[in-house]
């Protein structure tokens, strides 16, 4: 172990916020503050500050487990990596190369996402692969291709926030989830600026707000659009921004027009006056920006409701200029990265689009294989684990635990016991990864090198900090050996570096290109935003995408990519947008209901979410005694009336019942909730899972599953 610190960045969420490493004499590792980092300035999350003591060979998982008489037993490297193989060569000798499926997770370095999408595609050759990144932010990824060619969480870095004149924060709790950004918001108020906090729930963020609006749960797309109605007949639009730089407008303005205010506060409680007051807030400045989270994302109709925000912001001329624009909060750590290089069923690396075939010969190239090899786009997440034990018979799975994190988690945990043959790779025994035929014990953040991908589109250098425990082996080492005894000798290095300086060429030329990007370069700076291409030349194809605010540019590389040094791109769209002709496209959109509404046997919304001292799946915050200690375990929040109707108390359990299942949790009575609805955190397994009650409806674009509301009713627990 080394002695003095090393900069990294926290393991959890898209903040990817800065911190030092220090291995102590005793075996330790401690955090210190690394204020040199922009995006938190050194402020820590509890999550953060207690991240290394999932290092602990207490907690962590020290050797290969294989499944022998129902039990799951140590085993020697070989004996598991074999297991593996045998597994994954059966499946598909009997059954083709489609039913092995793999499953990634968006806290995977750029390096092992890109690789895992190259070990599908060209070792299995199956098309069967997605992540859980599909479950975060796609819904905003395909409205924000669809309006500007372009997917980047937000298209601006966080510093900009401060010094706009209005945020509208749609659908997010950054108080719980990413609590060092929270200052730039209180920063934004104390320049003169306004916050509008949009959630069914008056969260800690919403507390802080200058106006709160707490619509119906799924209601979120009509508020938009009632909002934009009140721009249109108030005389606020933009006339020449549209003119000038959008298309589709009258489509898109005759379908806003038809959700006026009063019917718009019936469809989401949100009064007419709060509307009107939205308006003129937003409105009046000289700048002002939309941001969305997973409130409005995570419906069966995402797509059109975070299209219908954008409309707002291109009809008020609040995109594409200087402080003002929409963007998406990324949640888990690479969830950005993670689907840009190839884990996501229809992408290859670069942003690339897995069916064009321009992109399949680019990336075939790059990795030495014929493009015909390459198969096709497959499953989304959700509908890839649905076809668990039937098509797909094998299962790969990295860094992911959907038997707490999927929809209508009952049914995927039993699809899950269904396969021939699941393997896992994980730093925990999950509670998916207790399912598994063969666990492989990896490394984790502090104990590996590799690159992450920020919400900004920042990418980052998160370097290894301390040795890891004998035994342990890294993700880009087992998909080597794998390979290996599957029959592809070449082509899956196990050092990150070298995968990276070939995941920069796989990206020339993309959407989303790296090329311009070194390790050597990443360590002297404090990350560079995508695009970055090789050489800043006039033909080259992030030529539509201005550059100003980027820093200077960084010494001249020595590698053969970078005969030119490009600065990297803080802000998109500044000049023109990433569309053929240049503009932003309006796509009309108009409200449609919940795919579950309530009824007389499910007469309350269920909304989910998180709670500050946990995340995800719960798969590592869960084993930190800290965190535990500051959120133990589940509840159900509801609001005082209900809890008089229903003849519950503070504490006592309640079981939330939907059509899919049953959850038991202690009552939090509070009126800081709608009177309708209900909430459930959604980081435990057992009882208390709130995803055995959630909607897999699938958004008809993104494949995003309706984690955000369903109809349940409650009942008391007695005895």
């Amino acid at each position: 172990m080394q002695n003095t610190a090393t900069p990294t960045h926290c393991p959890y969420c898209a903040l990817q916020c800065g911190m030092n490493l220090t291995a102590t004499p005793e075996g330790t590792v401690e955090v210190s503050e690394r204020a040199d980092f922009p995006v938190n300035r050194g402020a820590l999350c509890g999550k953060g500050r207690t991240a290394p003591a999932v290092l602990s060979s207490g907690v962590r998982l020290t050797s290969p487990l294989v499944r022998s008489e129902g039990t799951l037993v140590p085993a020697s490297w070989d004996e598991a990596l074999d297991r593996i193989a045998e597994g994954l060569s059966r499946t598909r000798t009997e059954h083709g190369p489609d039913a092995c499926g793999v499953f990634g997770g968006g806290g995977l370095t750029n390096e092992k996402a890109y690789t895992l999408g190259k070990f599908a595609r060209v070792v299995l050759r199956t098309s069967q692969i997605d992540y859980n990144g599909r479950f975060c932010m796609s819904s905003a990824a395909a409205a924000g291709i669809k309006a500007f060619g372009l997917d980047r969480g937000l298209p601006f870095p966080l510093e900009d926030i401060p010094k706009t004149g209005c945020v509208i924060l749609v659908g997010s709790n950054l108080a719980e989830t990413m609590p060092p950004s929270l200052r730039f918001f209180n920063e934004l108020r104390e320049n003169g600026g306004t916050l509008i906090v949009i959630d069914p729930r008056r969260t800690k963020t919403a507390e802080q707000a200058d106006l709160h609006l707490a619509p119906r749960p799924g209601t979120d797309l009509a508020l938009a659009l009632g909002l934009l109605h009140l721009v249109v007949a108030e005389g606020r639009v933009d006339e020449e921004y549209v003119r000038e730089r959008t298309s589709g407008w009258e489509e898109a303005r005759a379908a806003a027009m038809a959700h006026w205010p009063e019917y718009v506060e019936r469809i989401t409680g949100v009064s007419v006056p709060q509307l009107r007051e939205t308006v003129r807030m937003f409105c009046e400045p000289e700048s002002a920006m939309v941001l969305t989270a997973r409130g409005p994302e995570q419906q069966s109709k995402g797509t059109d409701t975070v299209g219908a925000w954008i409309n707002l912001c291109l009809a008020a001329g609040r995109a594409g200029r200087p402080l003002s624009g929409y963007g998406c909060l990324t949640g888990q750590g690479n969830g950005q990265g993670g689907r840009e290089h190839g884990q996501k069923a229809d992408q290859l690396p670069g942003y690339r689009k897995l069916d064009d075939p321009a992109a399949r010969r680019h990336v075939a190239e790059v990795w030495g294989v014929d493009p015909d090899s390459l198969p096709g786009p497959g499953r989304s997440a959700y509908e890839l684990l649905d076809a668990l034990g039937t098509d797909i018979k094998s299962l790969l799975l990295m860094a992911s635990n959907p038997v707490v994190s999927a929809p209508r988690a009952a049914h995927i945990e039993e699809r899950i016991k269904s396969l021939d043959f699941l393997a896992v790779c994980d730093v925990v025994l999950s509670e998916t990864a207790a399912l598994a035929d063969v666990v492989l014990p990896v490394t984790q953040w502090a104990e590996e090198t590799g690159t992450m991908t920020n919400l900004e589109g920042r990418v980052l250098l998160r370097k290894r900090a301390i040795t890891p425990p004998e035994g342990i082996r890294s993700d880009l080492e087992v998909m080597h050996e794998l390979a290996a005894r599957l029959g592809v000798e070449k082509g899956f290095p196990t050092d990150p570096e070298e995968v990276f300086e070939e995941l920069r060429r796989a990206s020339a030329g993309g959407p989303a290109d790296y090329s311009g990007i070194t390790y050597r370069r990443l360590a002297e700076e404090n990350g560079v935003f995508w695009p970055c291409p090789a050489a800043e030349t006039d033909d080259s194809e992030d030529a539509s995408l201005d550059v100003r605010g980027a820093d200077d540019p960084a010494q001249e590389q020595d590698d053969d990519l970078a005969a030119a040094v490009h600065p990297g791109t803080p802000r998109l769209f500044l000049d023109r947008f990433a569309t053929p002709d240049g503009r932003a496209r309006f796509v009309p959109v108009v409200h449609r209901a919940i795919a579950e509404e309530p009824d007389d046997e499910y007469p309350v919304l269920l909304t989910t979410g998180r709670v500050v001292a946990q995340y995800q799946s719960g798969a590592q915050t869960r084993r930190v005694d800290e965190l535990n200690a500051a959120a133990p375990g589940p509840f159900v929040e509801l609001h005082p009336r209900l809890a008089e109707r229903l003849g519950a108390a503070e504490g006592d359990p309640v079981a939330v019942v939907s059509r899919r299942g049953r959850a038991v949790a202690p009552a939090r009575i509070t009126t800081a909730i709608r009177p309708d609805t209900v909430f459930m955190p959604f980081h435990w397994a057992g009882e208390g899972r709130a995803n055995t009650l959630t909607n897999p409806a699938l958004d008809p674009t993104s494949r995003m599953p309706e984690f955000k509301v369903c109809a349940v009713r409650l009942e008391t627990v007695r005895g």
